[in-house]
């Protein structure tokens, strides 16, 4: 059944997106950074007026198109406007924070942050709306212009979109182009025209973007990449708790999420209890379409990656695991059931390979040091989930880990929020921080009018100020 259709553009088309982002941001002169926070923010407030005009169709546009279940799919939308919201709330304190003048040693001064030019933002096929307006949002509050390539998958959604960005902000600010993106982002890139990388993907996919563009330190990147984040089970940990946990973590939208739980250590004195106890968990989760209350596992949207993961579970196989839950392994079309693999050995490519799907590998350890190691030696650095109450382990671990991932999570699963907690990782994880606060900073960069604290000096800054002849050095307060 045919759900909807999107252009496939070519490179005439992209490099008219570029240059209608270029000509808007005028070098800094356009329109649209040119307005004040407070004049920016008003468009912004309409956009989330007309986009919620639109929310059923985003929605359903989601549940059909990458298999998000129908309450997942609503949360999505609804957390997108909280962000936006709360974008708006932290850009007016920032501009009220920079309101003000500082003296210091004989100089007087204002600072202020301002746009960086044209961004490129691209967001993934799993969280195709929330994910690229985390990068979106941010970046043409701060007064950015824009070019949007939507993931190959959950690109219809936007457009139900299309005419809520026309109506709420001025030609060239916000444009979505659609296609390929060997086709497309390339030629963009070449231009050295694009100043802001805002990707979320794959580390592969991100280099070979970031290697088109000729004048790299010019390119600030803001990335989220992979991630192969680790559960480790303590030997007193509480089982009903932590399967709880592992089930979220691990099979929330399929596992689909660079924040899923995609290894897990169990403590071998609990290793025989842990896996009955979580088999039967994962044997018990409902399958079937977006639609129907209460799925948790939910139609695969590339059939490429259900090659994917009969291969490395045969990988697997062939190097000593077993598939332990009784429906592991199991696939029908689009559907793939959630499937248990232990033990897992560094043999294995399920040991370093982020799976990005609902397969659960698990193994045993006896010395706290066996799971530091493999997040020690991992290429990558994002989140680590510890379950159990022992106060000594659990700071031994903290401290070991505090400086390989970049958020450790006590008894609770791996995750992205709230959204005002910084979001980033190290190694081949993350490049840059997202969070409602360090977005609007990764958007833009301090700017400062200084000048000697004399009264000729005073008198100009002074007038300026007072008839309002300009609209970067200003006092005005946003209300």
């Amino acid at each position: 059944m045919e759900i909807g259709e999107y252009p496939l553009q070519n490179e005439e088309i992209a490099l008219e997106a570029l240059k209608a982002a270029m000509e808007a941001y005028s070098n800094g002169r356009g329109e649209w950074p040119s307005m004040t926070t407070e004049e920016r923010v008003l468009h912004v407030k309409k956009f989330i007026d007309k986009m919620n005009e639109q929310k059923d169709n985003v929605v359903i546009s989601l549940m059909w198109e990458i298999g998000k279940s129908y309450d997942d799919s609503v949360k999505e939308f609804d957390r997108t406007i909280k962000y936006i919201i709360d974008t708006i709330n932290e850009v007016i304190e920032l501009d009220r924070n920079s309101s003000k003048f500082s003296i210091v040693d004989n100089y007087i001064a204002q600072i202020r942050r301002s746009p960086l030019g044209v961004v490129l933002s691209m967001g993934p096929y799993n969280y195709p709306l929330n994910e690229t307006f985390t990068t979106l949002i941010p970046a043409i509050i701060m007064g950015n212009t824009t070019i949007v390539k939507p993931p190959r998958y959950g690109v219809l959604l936007y457009k139900y979109l299309l005419k809520a960005f026309q109506e709420s902000f001025p030609p060239g600010v916000v444009n979505i182009i659609f296609g390929r993106g060997s086709d497309i982002i390339p030629p963009i890139m070449r231009t050295g025209n694009v100043n802001v990388l805002a990707f979320v993907g794959s580390s592969r996919s991100a280099d070979l973007i970031r290697q088109q563009h000729p004048i790299p330190h010019r390119l600030r990147c803001v990335l989220g990449m992979d991630a192969k984040n680790p559960a480790i089970i303590l030997k007193d940990a509480d089982l009903d708790l932590t399967i709880n946990e592992c089930i979220e973590g691990t099979l929330s939208f399929n596992g689909q999420r660079c924040t899923a739980i995609k290894m897990i250590f169990v403590h071998d004195s609990i290793k025989n209890k842990f896996l009955e106890k979580f088999a039967t968990a994962v044997d018990n989760i409902k399958i079937g379409m977006s639609w129907i209350k209460g799925i948790k596992i939910t139609p695969i949207p590339d059939e490429n990656r259900l090659k994917y993961f009969l291969e490395i579970i045969e990988d697997a196989k062939n190097n000593g695991a077993r598939i332990i839950n009784n429906n592991g392994g199991l696939n029908a079309y689009n559907f793939f059931y959630p499937t248990i693999l232990y033990p897992v050995n560094k043999d294995m490519r399920i040991w370093t390979e982020e799976q990005f799907g609902p397969i659960i590998p698990i193994t045993s350890f006896n010395n706290l040091e066996e799971p530091i190691l493999y997040i020690t030696n991992s290429n990558y650095g994002q989140q680590a989930s510890i379950f159990g109450y022992n106060k000594e382990d659990i700071a031994y671990i903290i401290d070991a880990l505090s400086n390989q991932v970049s958020r450790i999570n006590i008894n609770s699963q791996c995750q992205r929020g709230p959204d005002v907690f910084p979001f980033t990782g190290r190694k081949d994880s993350a490049e840059g921080t997202l969070s409602v606060f360090d977005a609007l900073r990764a958007f833009s960069i301090r700017t400062m009018v200084a000048a000697k604290s004399c009264d000729s000096n005073k008198n100009i800054i002074r007038n300026i100020v007072k008839n309002r002849e300009s609209k970067f050095l200003s006092t005005e307060f946003i209300l």
